[in-house]
C-alpha cells in the first residue's frame, strides 16, 4: 500500500468513511463531493493505480459485484445507475487508486462530458 494513497487509508479503516457496503475484495463508500443524489465510490482493497494495472479481470469483477450490490441496497436497481470508471489524467482520474462511481438517483445525459 502506497503511505499516501486515500483510499488505500479509507480501505485499511485509517481514515474514515460513510461505507455503504463491503465485500472480501472491495469497499464502497458515499463520496465526500457527490455529483448525483446517490453517489457510492467502490473500489478494491489491493491498491492499483488504474484500471490500466489490473492484472486480470478478477479486480473490476469484485468492484462490479459490490456495485450491484449497492444498487441493490439503495434502491436505484430499477429505475437505472451508471457506473464509471476513469483512467489516468487524461480519462478525468483524480484519485490514482482504481475505483468506480455509482451514480443516481437523477436522469444522466449522454454524452457525459
Amino acid at each position: 500500500m502506497p503511505e499516501n494513497c486515500l483510499f488505500c487509508r479509507i480501505a485499511d479503516k485509517q481514515l474514515p468513511a460513510k461505507i455503504v457496503a463491503e465485500s472480501e475484495h472491495a469497499l464502497a463508500f458515499h463520496d465526500i463531493a457527490p455529483q448525483a443524489p446517490v453517489h457510492v465510490l467502490v473500489i478494491p482493497k489491493a491498491h492499483y493505480a488504474s484500471l490500466a494495472e489490473t492484472p486480470d479481470g478478477s479486480v473490476m469483477a469484485a468492484v462490479s459485484e459490490l456495485a450491484k450490490q449497492v444498487a441493490r441496497e439503495l434502491g436505484v436497481e430499477a429505475a437505472g445507475y451508471r457506473v464509471v470508471v476513469n483512467t489516468g489524467d487524461d480519462g478525468g482520474q483524480t484519485v490514482h487508486h482504481l475505483h468506480a462511481h455509482l451514480l443516481a438517483g437523477r436522469q444522466m445525459t449522454w454524452p457525459p462530458g
